[in-house]
C-alpha cells in the first residue's frame, strides 16, 4: 500500500492538526477549464490515490472533475468534468446536469462510492459509484431538495448503509445540523435521526459532516466544519466528535475549541475569504491522519494529525 502524505509536526508546536508547509497542494488554474479546485474527496486507489475534486469552471459552473496521484500530493486531473450514466431506466429520468459540488468518496463493500451535493430543482444528496474512476453510474438522489454534506459510513451499521447530512434551503443557508439515516439498499432512506447542531462561537451558524467518518475503539471519529457569522461573513473552521459505533446518532464526545480555523493566507484570501473546509482523510496503520481541505473555496490544502491524539483532544475539551 502506497505511504500517505506526510510531513511531521514542526519542531516547538504542539498543536493536534498542522498544515503541510507546501499549501496549497493543489492550485485553483491546475486544468484550463478550472477557476477554482477546492472540497474534494481522495481515495487509496491502486498503486496510488485516486479522488473526486470540485473544480468549477471559467463559468463559474459548480462540477466535478476525477484525478490521480501517486502520492496523494502532486495530481493530475481530467479537465472534462464527470459525465455520470444512469445506473437503471429510473435513474435516467434524474440524470440531467445541474451542478455538483463537494463530493465525498470511499470504498464500501465492493465499489467505490461518491456523494455530493446535487442539483435536481435546489441542492440535494447525489449518490453514485466508480470502480476505476473512469466510469462513474447514478443512483438514485438520497433525499429530497434541500440539502447538502451526505456523507457515507465506511461500512453497514447493523445491517444498514448510513449517511450523515445537513438539511437546508436552496441559498447559503444561514442555518444547519447534522442528522443520521440508514438505507437498506443505497436508494430508500429513512429513520432519521438528529445527531448534533449549531452551538456557539465558531460552530454558532451551522454545522456539516466532513471525511467519512473514522472508526476508532473509542466510537466513530467525526471530523466537521462549524461556522459562524463575523461583521464579514461566514467563518468556516473545523473540529471534532465522537459517536456511538452501533448508534452513531449518539454523541459521546464534542469538543468545544476547533481543531484548525482559516488562518493562512490561502484560508484567508480567495474567491470566498476564511473557509478552511475538510472534505477527505487517510489514514495508516501507525494511526496518522492526512486530511484535505478547500482553503477559501479557491484551493485543496492538507493537513496533519495523529488519530489518537484527536480522540484524547476531543475527549479532554469536551463540554461538561
Amino acid at each position: 500500500m502506497t505511504p500517505i502524505p506526510w510531513q511531521e509536526r514542526p519542531a516547538g508546536k504542539t498543536d493536534v492538526v498542522w498544515r503541510y508547509s507546501e499549501n496549497p497542494i493543489i492550485p485553483h488554474d491546475l486544468i484550463p477549464s478550472s477557476n477554482s479546485i477546492f472540497n474534494s474527496a481522495v481515495v487509496p486507489f491502486e498503486d496510488g490515490f485516486a479522488g473526486v475534486f470540485r473544480c468549477d469552471s471559467k463559468t463559474r459552473q459548480m462540477q466535478l472533475h476525477s484525478g490521480r496521484s501517486a502520492d496523494g500530493i502532486n495530481w493530475t486531473l481530467s479537465n472534462e468534468r464527470i459525465q455520470f450514466w444512469p445506473d437503471n431506466d429510473q435513474v435516467a429520468e434524474i440524470n440531467n446536469f445541474e451542478y455538483a459540488y463537494d463530493p465525498r468518496v470511499h470504498w464500501l463493500e465492493d465499489r467505490y462510492y461518491v456523494t455530493w451535493c446535487n442539483g435536481y430543482h435546489g441542492p440535494t444528496i447525489g449518490v453514485g459509484y466508480t470502480h476505476d474512476f473512469e466510469t462513474f453510474y447514478q443512483l438514485e438522489n438520497a433525499y429530497l431538495p434541500f440539502n447538502r454534506n451526505g456523507v457515507l459510513f465506511p461500512r453497514k451499521i447493523k445491517g444498514k448503509y448510513a449517511m450523515l447530512s445537513r438539511p437546508s434551503d436552496n441559498g447559503h443557508t444561514p442555518f444547519g445540523d447534522i442528522y443520521y439515516s440508514e438505507s437498506p439498499d443505497m436508494t430508500h432512506w429513512g429513520c432519521h435521526r438528529f445527531v448534533m447542531g449549531a452551538t456557539s462561537g465558531w460552530q454558532s451558524t451551522k454545522i456539516g459532516a466532513g471525511p467519512v467518518p473514522i472508526e476508532t475503539a473509542e466510537g466513530w471519529l467525526l471530523i466537521y466544519h462549524g461556522v459562524l457569522t463575523s461583521c464579514n461573513g461566514f467563518v468556516y473552521s473545523f473540529g471534532a466528535a465522537l459517536l456511538d459505533r452501533e448508534r452513531p446518532w449518539q454523541v459521546l464526545y464534542r469538543a468545544e475549541p476547533y481543531l484548525l480555523a482559516p488562518q493562512a493566507p490561502y484560508e484567508r484570501t480567495g474567491d470566498v475569504p476564511n473557509v478552511a473546509f475538510p472534505c477527505a482523510a487517510l489514514t495508516d496503520e501507525d494511526g496518522r491522519l492526512a486530511i484535505y481541505y478547500g482553503g477559501a473555496d479557491t484551493v485543496v490544502c492538507l493537513a496533519f494529525a495523529y488519530v489518537d491524539e484527536v480522540v484524547d483532544f476531543v475527549k479532554a475539551n469536551a463540554a461538561s
